[in-house]
């Protein structure tokens, strides 16, 4: 019966331990929301995550009617022709080839560090539109002045004047994606000629500031993207990842090859769509890095990279607490099996203030991380608690190398623990490997208690 109560009382104790470490994951939550307010700041200050596609050729018509007009007799006094129906043709370029360097660079709000580029980059493409020609001699279209596009999703992070030049001539850009909305800069060209054929060679120079993430829109019949960059950590993303990518520790070289055959971009752009709906880091910002590179499945098909953090401290300490119960249960396991076996009697008390050192670990490695590296802050809050624990157990336990027995069991589990942490794609083996090691480990222990023996006994009475 005795034996039963002390169960009953270190599950209560385990419980009643959960509520600090929720505070605590509580409290990690809240520093997540600082730092998407951080990067929506920054984005909002300057330029967000950017996106780019284009260019697409437009122009517009008007048909030709042939109405007929009566008197106030009803007879048909002579035939005009009016405007009737408004309609524009869209052509896509036969090539589209984006030669871009992606400089990274940190933007500090508060604690807060946001990762921002400038994508210096030559955008070349080529067209070769056949304009209809008149189906009716008589009722010629009247068209209108055909414009060039260029989507571009934040328009405040172009540097300088961006410089185009159609067939070898410079010609001058203006602000707005032509008649469509969206941003994006377009310029006018010369009507043409009904049955004519517009062969362009484009050339755009730009350089384009954006925040974390770049997206770019595979529009023509063949598009090929490359993008170089001194960040050693991209995180590719959206509809096509890029053929054979290098990245090391100078940097990364990543090239895309699309075909039309392969992309119904130029299908969802004739149905209203310009660019990606990008998240924006939104993932990222609440702990989950690999929603970093992550698009709206409704968008347009395009292709993605991101500049990412390898260890982001908020989901670190997350995926940290997430084991903080993991610690408590076999802290207290280990109290449970010295309080029975060799009789030592510990008070609620002190599985209370063992329970919030451990706790405490969680908020110290949070708040460390913010200022100092992350190896650094978890080592330093880890030797905090480990001596702490080791000297108080010494008293508790009544044994300095019971005490020092505890803090090598501790040390043990705070390695295993940062192991799990930087092995993001093995956490779960290792997680469930280190488990079925302690379980392990209790059962070959404890194999020839007699629990009946045990429960019956008293425990022995602290010295005074």
């Amino acid at each position: 019966m005795r034996l039963l109560l002390k169960l009953l009382f270190v599950f209560g104790m385990t419980v009643a331990i959960m509520i600090p470490l929720l505070l605590i994951r509580g409290t990690i939550s809240e520093r997540q929301a600082y730092r998407a307010q951080a990067i929506e700041n920054i984005a909002r200050s300057s330029a967000g995550a950017q996106a780019f596609s284009g260019p697409v050729l437009v122009v517009p018509y008007t048909e030709t009617v042939e109405v007929e007009e009566k008197n106030d007799k009803g007879e048909v006094i002579r035939k005009v022709k009016r405007d009737g129906a408004s309609g524009r043709w869209t052509f896509f370029p036969e090539r589209l080839d984006v030669q871009g360097k992606l400089i990274p660079n940190t933007r500090r709000l508060g604690l807060h560090e946001v990762r921002v580029y400038e994508l210096q980059a030559l955008a070349r493409a080529g067209f070769d539109a056949h304009i209809p020609a008149d189906e009716n001699p008589e009722l010629p279209r009247r068209i209108g002045r055909p414009w060039l596009s260029y989507g571009i999703a934040d328009v405040r992070g172009l540097a300088g004047t961006p410089q185009l030049r159609i067939d070898g001539r410079d010609v001058a850009l203006e602000e707005g994606f032509g008649s469509r909305d969206g941003g994006g800069l377009h310029v006018q060209l010369a009507v043409p000629s009904a049955g004519a054929q517009l062969k362009l060679d484009t050339r755009l120079d730009f350089k384009l500031a954006g925040t974390e993430s770049l997206a770019m829109v595979p529009l023509a019949r063949s598009n090929v993207f490359r993008i170089d960059s001194a960040w050693p950590h991209p995180r590719f993303g959206g509809d096509f990842l890029p053929r054979q990518p290098s990245v090391s520790d100078r940097g990364f070289n990543a090239q895309w090859e699309v075909s039309s055959l392969a992309s119904n971009a130029q299908a969802q752009f004739l149905s209203g769509k310009t660019l990606p709906m990008m998240q924006t880091d939104r993932g990222y910002a609440r702990g989950d890095s690999a929603s970093t590179a992550a698009f709206d499945t409704s968008g347009i098909d395009a292709v993605g990279v991101s500049l990412v953090d390898p260890v982001n401290i908020y989901s670190q300490a997350d995926r940290a607490s997430k084991y903080g119960l993991l610690f408590v249960v076999l802290t207290f396991v280990g109290f449970f099996m010295f309080e029975l076996i060799k009789q030592l009697p510990i008070h609620p008390v002190q599985y209370g203030l063992v329970g919030l050192a451990l706790a405490i670990f969680f908020l110290l490695l949070v708040s460390l991380s913010e200022h100092i590296e992350f190896p650094w802050a978890y080592l330093i809050a880890s030797a905090a608690c480990i001596g702490l624990l080791g000297f108080y157990l010494s008293a508790v336990l009544r044994s300095i190398a019971r005490g020092l027995g505890f803090a090598a069991m501790l040390a043990t589990l705070y390695a295993a623990l940062y192991g799990l942490l930087v092995s993001e794609d093995n956490a779960l083996v290792l997680g469930s490997g280190l488990l079925f090691v302690i379980l392990a480990a209790i059962m070959v222990i404890t194999r020839k208690v007699d629990w009946y023996a045990l429960g019956s006994r008293k425990p022995v009475a602290a010295s005074a």
